[in-house]
């Protein structure tokens, strides 16, 4: 987390460079859908029609400068204009900031298939098999594939706006969409993100363990050979999620459908929580009373001539208490 947050405090600084440029706007004026970084980063000598090298090419940017300025204004851009056009001076930095602070709390979190998992995992360990080596490619794998899905998303984005758009009069505005997402769905990538940092964690945490518990030269700690590039491949894991993949994941997240409710601050989260508790009492009462009035006039009747006879019999026993 303060590996990701460092690369994300980088961006504060294009943050405030947005808003001092947004001050003195000038006329628009008609630009090359090509001219713009945004497009040449993705496109510049890779055909727009080639799957195969848009992949690649995302591969291999996730190890450096998996988000530029160019990239980080457009996106800012295209969240703006699709969630909040009336605020053109939104903080969304501020904004991308706390929802990864909420996503993270359910990050440190264990779930139950975790903990099956481990159980399986934990049974696979057999004499000879090598289980604790050859599972740790699994994270490292999930990894890169998730870190090539949301630079190929970056890439979807240009070039959804290349395919229709020859000329751009002004500044460039992406469309964000669930569609670009597996699924259809931002969180199967936190859950993936979830799962290899708690399986990571956990390697890392088991070797110790035996460490500590039975020595270096267990049966249980595996040949030596076995053990360094498992310590290896962990610390690789934790590094290149850290710098790169949440960083990558804390911006791309908000390319979807929908926006968090991190967007209001923590205040106004609360008043339209309370807003909409009391609309939802306020719905419940009006159906019960439509249900009482749909009763029928027969029981309200019925009840009438109870409560009549409630108080006349009342009545007679005040009468019989009176002094003759």
């Amino acid at each position: 987390m303060v590996l990701g947050g460092a690369k994300i405090r980088q961006w504060k600084q294009w943050e405030t460079e947005i808003h001092k440029n947004n001050a003195g706007n000038g006329p628009k004026k008609l630009t090359n859908v090509q001219q713009f970084e945004f497009i040449r980063e993705r496109f510049n000598g890779v055909g727009m029609e080639s799957t195969v090298l848009s992949w690649m090419h995302s591969f291999v940017k996730q190890f450096y400068a998996s988000v530029t300025k160019s990239d980080y204004a457009t996106m800012r851009l295209g969240f703006i204009m699709t969630h909040c056009r009336g605020n053109p001076k939104f903080g969304f930095h501020r904004y991308m900031v706390r929802a990864l602070e909420a996503d993270f709390k359910k990050v440190v979190g264990i779930r139950w298939y975790l903990w099956i998992f481990v159980v399986i995992f934990m049974l696979l360990n057999v004499n000879g098999w090598h289980t604790y080596f050859w599972i740790s490619f699994l994270p490292l794998i999930l990894l890169l594939a998730v870190g090539t899905k949301l630079e190929h998303v970056i890439a979807q984005l240009a070039h959804d706006v290349a395919e229709k758009h020859s000329a751009i009069e002004g500044d460039l505005v992406v469309n964000p969409s669930d569609e670009h997402f597996w699924c259809g769905k931002p969180r199967v990538i936190l859950y993936l993100i979830h799962f290899i940092l708690f399986q990571n964690a956990f390697e890392i945490a088991l070797f110790f363990w035996i460490l500590t518990t039975y020595g270096f030269n267990s049966c249980i700690m595996d040949h030596v050979p076995f053990i360094v590039p498992r310590l290896v491949i962990g610390v690789v894991i934790q590094l290149l999620c850290s710098y790169s993949t949440l960083p990558l994941y804390a911006i791309v997240a908000q390319m979807g459908t929908f926006f968090n409710k991190e967007i209001f601050d923590e205040h106004i989260q609360q008043g339209l929580v309370g807003w909409a508790q009391k609309a939802r009492m306020r719905t419940e009462l009006s159906k019960d009373a439509a249900a009482a009035a749909a009763a029928g006039p027969t029981r309200h009747g019925a009840s009438s001539r109870l409560e009549m006879l409630r108080r006349a019999a009342a009545m007679m026993q005040c009468r019989r208490s009176l002094p003759r």
